[in-house]
């Protein structure tokens, strides 16, 4: 009983916290705790129940959703999230086994997709995108759809103009890749806490998990790290050569987003390059599948085909063999995780729902059913049940079955 006083402490100060006007009961007989915090959030602790919860609680955002049998979703942006094609892709939901929407809140050029109330810091980096955040939880909710908040961390070319001392500079100015895309420093703790703090807004908004996508330097770093002018932060007397420093970063940030959304009780995912299972430590990106993994409830390595380089596991050319691409990758990544135990993480990939003309002089490699349903397949086999479907445009193949080994 002393136990559970302490806990009503807590939750009480939590509530004064969160600026709620929290109302705390304990009732004697059944050891149990009655907590309201608005006439929409409430919760209720039990003695069996209690250490836990001293550990974990889940924010109450005032929406109800459930994880599904196994996650099996789809991206979408802040354009199709707040446009039409909305309605389109909940239709889409309700007549398969898809069950999940991962939603850009932070989109790839660092924006929010949504306008928050002009108090907020991130108004001014915010776009009109989704123009009824509030309406598009409530439909997820009404379809019992699963949301996953997609937040870009290191990409972010607004950011890094609004503040070049948090980015890599390139002379005076800063560097921007081939595709005019500027990354901000993963080495400065300031951009940590800039997008967990919007990651914080989003479970407010009602997000069951905070996916957090570009957890990395810029793709060839090691190629221009003693080039390109930046700041190592706290890492730069580590007695580390760079790959470990860059490694040591990405991977410390992880461990800092999960431990700050600890106390809203979401889980966190993190989005990897499939390669990084295959290797120790990626030179440039500073990714370590292993690292990452620990702290993270999911990982989503993205496993497109189309990105392996020709005889990737012996493949002349992977993205013509979709299953047989997914299933070498599957083997590779379960004996990764199972190095961890109990404390890994779920899998949940993000797979191909696109075609790669990119990739040929001639006639397209073309994806359809078929090889979306043995990509799952493949990974099904090998015993990971969630997925997630790509395709930049938001559209997705028809006719698929979600789950072809039951």
């Amino acid at each position: 009983m002393k136990q559970l006083r302490m806990l009503a402490i807590f939750v009480f100060s939590l509530g004064v916290w969160l600026g709620a006007n929290t109302d705390v009961a304990l009732a004697e007989e059944s050891e149990s705790l009655h907590v309201t915090f608005s006439p929409k959030r409430t919760i209720t602790l039990d003695q069996t129940s209690k250490q836990a919860s001293l550990q974990r609680f889940r924010f109450d955002s005032g929406y109800t959703f459930t994880y599904p049998d196994a996650v099996r979703g789809i991206y979408l942006t802040g354009h199709s999230a707040g446009g039409s094609r909305f309605e389109t892709l909940i239709d889409l939901l309700n007549n398969t086994e898809l069950n999940a929407m991962v939603i850009d809140v932070k989109d790839d050029h660092g924006n929010l997709t949504f306008k928050p109330d002009e108090s907020s810091p991130y108004y001014d980096i915010a776009r009109n995108y989704i123009g009824d955040p509030k309406a598009m939880m409530d439909a997820l909710e009404a379809n019992d759809i699963y949301p996953i908040a997609r937040i870009v961390v290191f990409k972010d070319t607004v950011l890094a103009e609004q503040r070049p001392e948090l980015s890599f500079k390139d002379g005076g100015r800063v560097w921007k890749n081939n595709r005019e895309e500027a990354f901000v420093n993963p080495f400065m703790k300031e951009v940590w806490e800039y997008n967990v703090d919007i990651a914080k807004y989003a479970v407010e908004m009602g997000f069951m998990e905070i996916q957090f996508d570009y957890v990395r330097f810029p793709e060839g770093f090691e190629r221009r790290d003693e080039e390109l002018i930046y700041s190592e932060g706290d890492y730069e007397d580590h007695e580390l050569n760079n790959i470990k420093k860059r490694v040591e970063a990405v991977s410390n940030f992880v461990e800092y987003a999960k431990n700050e959304l600890h106390d809203y009780g979401v889980d966190v995912s993190v989005d990897i390059f499939g390669y990084a299972a295959t290797v120790e430590e990626t030179p440039g990106i500073g990714q370590n599948f292993s690292r990452i993994s620990e702290h993270v409830d999911v990982i989503s390595s993205m496993i497109y085909p189309s990105h392996w380089s020709n005889n990737y596991f012996d493949i002349p050319v992977p993205d013509k063999e979709p299953y047989r691409l997914t299933d070498e990758y599957a083997k590779v990544e379960n004996e990764v995780l199972s190095n961890l135990g109990d404390d890994a993480p779920t899998s949940r990939p993000w797979i191909q729902d696109f075609s790669a003309p990119w990739l040929y002089s001639g006639a397209t490699f073309t994806y359809g059913k078929k090889e979306v349903e043995d990509q799952i397949r493949a990974l099904n086999e090998n015993g990971i049940n969630e997925f997630l479907l790509w395709n930049s445009s938001n559209k997705y193949t028809e006719g698929v079955d979600y789950t072809p080994i039951n």
